[in-house]
């Protein structure tokens, strides 16, 4: 399923995976945050969040890690991208 997909049902969480101080410096509201390095720390956090799971950082790279580690332990969750690309996604009227 699409990201756009994924948004348009409003059933989601939207995880960047950025550092604190990158998120603190622009966000999407309503996001998590929980920095790449932190995921193995944190997976009972994530797996109590509502999935699917929206994943993005600055461009893609670093959430595109994240999908396939949280896919690897069966967690729902896609590779959104970047932040400010997802945030876009979020602005187009549904239906």
């Amino acid at each position: 399923m699409s990201t756009q997909a994924i948004i348009n049902t409003g059933i989601y969480t939207i995880v960047d995976v950025r550092s604190t101080t990158e998120f603190q410096s622009g966000s999407i509201d309503g996001s998590q945050n929980i920095p790449l390095p932190e995921l193995a720390t944190k997976i009972d956090e994530i797996k109590a969040l509502q999935p699917p799971l929206i994943l993005c950082c600055a461009m893609g790279v670093r959430s595109g890690k994240a999908q396939e580690y949280l896919s690897a332990l069966g967690i729902q969750c896609v590779n959104g991208g970047g932040w400010l690309e997802v945030n876009a996604l979020l602005e187009i009227p549904k239906g």
